[in-house]
Order: structure tokens, then sequence, then C-alpha cells
């Protein structure tokens, strides 16, 4: 593959504001001193007043939009777009609704819009290694707008994420409910005949052919699941094959619940992690350019969804070993031991230890570190321990992104600047210590994608490693009977009038 040319990246600089407020100067009092005579009569010395901090400027809230009055047909197409909540992945089954009006019609189409728009599940209920944030949105505006021209259903319509991902999902997710309609699929065993596998995957698969290989038909399906492609009917892909339709339809409302966190528009030339598939994909003008194998956090060492920028690439970096990991991990091997091993042990300013693999072949770091702001202290970077790239099970780190090809990462980042393009790997050999700054920044999102659809329309799953797609589809189910009134039963919104 030709090299690309620069990444031209949107610099993100957060912006910070500081505000000192002055200390208030002290009123003192002197004694009065006895005299035998009166003084003479001055003018009395008053201490000097105190200075009053200005008031902030009172934040004057506009009011509301008002939306216009609803025609007939208006309201009539309305609850019908509001019986769709469902088909949207917004609840697991439609409920019974009754038909809305006035006031808490357009309530609920506020709510459906900013549920559409930025998410179900309010941001107060994610889980904080849930970083990625919808921006707020409020739908009043473009619903008036829409009321008054007449066009309801665009808007409707360019409420949702504008990406074929989220699309892929809202068919599958179509077609998972009426395999659950129909009764679901049977359970497969190591001894069930080659006609019922067969059949079983083709609820899912619809290019199985009549009397098709079952090797073949087996392949694709392990290849839909991240499994090794045996051809065999193994435990792993039992285990896949058996997993029931309800918990399919929770990951692909999951999923789609993530999309409507994304923003509307990406970085056209970005980095994504597939956290949950453990690969990495590069993105230029919106397509992607290159991809590699990744291993990502374990189960007990979730790796966290977020956005941020790559700033810069430390080449030959120390690892300075998290406290978390020295305590559970290292400390206890005895300081003999770590001392073999090329750890160091140092004292911090506070008084305590901590621990540093210093740079080299052996640093758990490898070579090359990929550096972006974020909270929880997790990058990309190398390793010397390679054998992992092979496996179909990556999910091993400490939360941080191991990269299969990390010198080509960083030749594809630094191409822009002539004193660095294709000086990597001189860099290294160098073996000395130093920080890259990149000529652009880089975007990068850490995304978990359990379900996605391809380009024919099939539906491809990952394991859910950390549990969160059963969680946040029992959240989106919780917070739709909170709030939206028509995944409520009609008696319960009968009885609140």
């Amino acid at each position: 593959m030709n090299r690309p040319d620069l990444i031209r990246f949107p610099l993100l600089a957060p912006m910070l504001a500081f505000l000192g407020l002055g200390a208030l100067p002290a009123i003192a009092q002197k004694p009065a001193t006895p005299a035998a005579t009166p003084p003479p009569a001055v003018a009395p010395t008053l201490a000097p007043p105190a200075q009053v901090q200005p008031l902030p400027p009172a934040i004057v809230t506009p009011p509301p939009v008002p939306i216009p009055t609803l025609s007939a047909s208006q309201v009539i197409w309305l609850n019908d777009w509001l019986k769709g909540g469902a088909q949207q992945g917004l609840m697991a089954r439609q409920k019974a609704s009754s038909t809305l009006a006035g006031n808490e019609l357009v309530s609920a189409v506020l709510d459906r819009a900013r549920a559409l728009s930025t998410g179900r599940v309010d941001t107060a209920d994610f889980l904080d290694i849930w970083a990625l944030r919808p921006a707020a949105f409020d739908p009043r505006p473009s619903l008036a707008k829409a009321v008054t021209e007449d066009k309801l259903a665009q808007w409707a319509n360019s409420l949702t994420p504008p990406y074929s991902g989220y699309d892929g999902l809202r068919k599958g997710l179509a077609s998972y409910e009426a395999i659950r309609d129909r009764g679901g699929w049977p359970t497969l065993s190591a001894s069930t005949s080659p006609d019922v596998v067969r059949a079983r995957i083709a609820l899912e698969d619809k290019s199985v052919q009549q009397g098709e290989k079952l090797v073949d038909v087996l392949q694709r399906a392990q290849r839909r699941y991240g499994l090794n492609p045996t051809g065999l009917l193994d435990t792993r892909t039992l285990a896949a094959l058996n997993v029931p339709v309800d918990d399919r339809i929770a990951a692909i409302m999951a999923n789609m619940e993530r999309w409507r966190w994304m923003p509307r528009t990406l970085p056209v030339n970005r980095v994504q992690v597939n956290i949950a598939a453990a690969v990495l994909t590069v993105f230029e003008g919106d397509q992607p350019v290159t991809s590699m194998r990744a291993v990502t956090g374990s189960p007990d060492n979730a790796t966290p969804m977020l956005t941020s920028s790559i700033h810069s690439i430390v080449v030959n970096p120390p690892w300075n070993v998290p406290m978390s990991i020295a305590k559970r991990e290292l400390f206890p091997k005895g300081r003999a031991t770590l001392a073999k091993q090329g750890y160091k042990i140092v004292k911090t300013p506070e008084g305590g230890e901590r621990i540093v693999q210093p740079a080299g072949p052996n640093s758990a770091l490898g070579r090359l570190k990929f550096d972006f702001a974020n909270p929880f202290a997790v990058y990309l970077h190398d390793t010397p321990s390679r054998g992992k790239f092979a496996s179909y099970d990556r999910l091993a780190s400490h939360g941080c992104i191991r990269l299969e090809k990390p010198v080509a990462l960083a030749e594809l980042m630094v191409a822009g600047n002539p004193d660095l393009n294709g000086q990597i790997q001189t860099l290294i050999d160098e073996g000395k210590t130093q920080r890259v700054s990149l000529p652009s920044e880089v975007a990068v999102y850490l995304l978990y994608w359990t379900a996605f659809a391809s380009s024919n329309g099939t539906m491809n799953f990952r394991a859910d490693p950390y549990g969160w797609d059963k969680l946040l589809a029992s959240k989106i189910e919780a917070s739709s009977r909170r709030v939206d009134p028509t995944a409520l039963p009609s008696t319960a919104i009968a009885s609140k009038d």
C-alpha cells in the first residue's frame, strides 16, 4: 500500500478559565486612651470600608421556543411516529400506547427526539468508564420549524445518527426481532445433525445455500462471531450459536445507543479502536486505509470508551508502573526478583516508592508509545510480547492498547514532517528516550462495538467481555419506562389524566 499523504486533523485545545477571589481587608479598632482633659474635637477616623465583590451578571435563560399548534394530520403523524420506538432500539418490544394530544404529545415528541439524537440513557446514569459523552441537544427550535413548514417526516429522519453503521443495526434489529417473534432458534449440541446446524445458521445468514458444505457455512459463521474459522462445530462456535436471540437483540440495542452518543460529524482523518474486537483502524478522508490487530483490556482491566487526540510519540519509552499494578503484581515478587527482571524501585517526592521499567527491548511498552490526554492513563503502545496477536482472544492488557504494527502507524502519523518521514526505526535504533511531536494531532476514538452489519446486511457479533451490552440494554429499557409515555401500557397513561 502506498504511503498516505499527511494526515490533517483538527487541533483540539482545551480552554481553561480560572476564577480568583481577593482577600477582604481587615478592620481593626484601637483601644481608647484616657486623658485629663478632653482632646480637641477632630473628625473621627473610620476604618476603610470592606471591598464588596461585584455580583456576577445574572444568567438570563431565554424562554423555550414555542411549538406552533399542531394540525389534526400532524397529531396523527406524530402519534404514529412515537409508536416506532422499538424500531430504533429504544425498547426491546413495542409497548401498548394510547393517543396523545396537546402538551403531553409535544413533551413525548421532544423526549423521543432527544433520545434519538443523544441517547435514551441520561449521562448521569453512565458508568465512569463510558467517557464518551454526547453533546447537548435542544430539539424545540427544529421541531417548531418543522411544524411551521409541515416537514415533520424530514425532521424525524434527521434525528438519528447519519452513519451506515447505525442504519445497518436498525435493519438487523428488525431481522432479529422477527426471528424472536417466530420462536427464536433451537439449542445445538455437538451431536446435532448437519442439516439442523445449517438451518440454524441460515436464520442469521441468508447466503446459506441448500446443500452447501457445512464446513463453509460454519467458517462464515465463525468469522461473523470473531472466532477462528476452523469449520468445526467446536465448543466456542456452539456457545456463539446458542446465545439466545433476546441477547442478540440486547447487543444490537446497546450498540445503537452507543452510536447515538457519537458526534454527528467525525474527523475525516482519525484512528479508531474497536475494544471488543481488539482491532485498530486508520481512516483518511472518512475511508479506512489500514488496520491492525490490537490487544485491549482484559475483563478485569477494561479499556475505557473515550475520544481524544494523539499529540506525540515517545520513542524508547520507560514504563512508570501504575501503583495499582505495582501493588497487585510486582511488589509481591520481592525486590531481588524485580531487580533481576530489570525493574528499578525509586523514591517518590511523598516519601513512598514506585517501580520503573527502563526503556529497552524488554520494556512492557516496547519501543513506541502514542500519547493522548485522558483521565485513565491509557495509551497506544508497542509490546515485546508478540504472540497474542495471532490469537482470536486478544483482551489481555491492563487497559492500554497494544499494537501489532506500531512502527507503521508512527510512520503514517509523522509523514508530513520531512525531518521525521521514514526515520522512526532510525530513532528507535539510537536507543535513547525522546518525545516526537506530531505535525498534526491525530483524533483517536476508543469504541466498544459488539454488533455491526456487513455490507450485505448480515449481522456480526463479538463477545461482550465487559458485560456492558446487557447492562446498557437494561438501562435503555428502564429509562424508556421512566420517561417515555409510549413505553407504558395504555392503562397507565390513562391513569395519569
